[in-house]
């Protein structure tokens, strides 16, 4: 078995091992795998965070030991918590890193990917935070473009949005927001509702398709062309701009 660490800012996560198939997630700077199947130029990855599997380019990471894979997986995750910022090792040689990038064995400002030792002087998140900072955290990804399978600043879709938003604050959620509606606990409501509850809509076949964080009075932050900021109500997501429902409300889950 083989493992590897993403020691780049962003690599696409794609569904066939092809440069022009659909990108279904990304792989952040720091983030470890397993490698599940290796061709000449592709590799079939399992990603260590939320075990979700796709291809990467394999001139796009550096192998590590198990030993290594281990030791990331039982350590405890330090996060780069500015939207943007650098890694720069001893040959001046930078490595961009976006908010929610891992920052694997940090040490008062060292960080070590593989065997090249980075520093790192951005602001970081390595603990849990109440359930009340899920939605400051949700707002610095505001005016965030939509983009199928992104999870950084530069381009995001509702599940990576939530998940991404839920990392910084120290909780694991799946990938997909059809695999996200089965963690946590049902909420009858909208009234039993919390800011940093997750809502969830169906499309007209019944399959949940989009995610998003409620907020205090009835608002929701998700992402929908960009993440932006509507209201919910029990028919589902009220377009403040286009003054009309886009999403059906199909369940409203409490993770924390």
């Amino acid at each position: 078995m083989q493992y590897g660490i993403c020691n780049l800012s962003i690599i696409p996560v794609r569904i066939e091992p092809n440069n022009i198939t659909e990108m279904v997630s990304q792989l952040l700077f720091g983030e470890h795998f397993k490698v599940l199947e290796s061709r000449k130029n592709w590799s079939k990855i399992r990603i260590a965070f939320d075990n979700y599997e796709g291809w990467i380019d394999n001139k796009q990471y550096e192998e590590i030991s198990e030993e290594t894979y281990k030791t990331l997986n039982s350590s405890a995750i330090t996060l780069a918590a500015d939207l943007i910022d650098f890694a720069t090792d001893n040959n001046n040689n930078f490595a961009t890193v976006c908010i929610g990038s891992n920052l694997p064995f940090y040490n008062t400002k060292n960080i070590l990917v593989n065997n090249t030792k980075f520093y790192y002087e951005g602001a970081i998140l390595d603990a849990k935070s109440p359930k009340d900072s899920i939605t400051d955290i949700a707002y610095k990804f505001l005016n965030t473009p939509y983009l199928w399978g992104g999870k950084t600043p530069f381009g995001i879709d509702s599940s990576g949005f939530t998940q991404m938003v839920y990392k910084l604050c120290g909780y694991k959620l799946l990938r997909d927001a059809s695999q996200q509606a089965t963690q946590g606990e049902v909420l009858s409501f909208i009234e039993e509702s919390e800011p940093g509850d997750l809502a969830f809509f169906d499309d007209s076949e019944g399959i949940i398709t989009h995610v998003g964080i409620i907020m205090k009075d009835n608002y929701i932050i998700h992402a929908y062309g960009k993440v932006r900021v509507d209201m919910i109500d029990h028919s589902g997501i009220f377009n403040l701009d286009l003054q009309k429902h886009t999403h059906k409300l199909r369940v409203i889950k409490k993770i924390i």
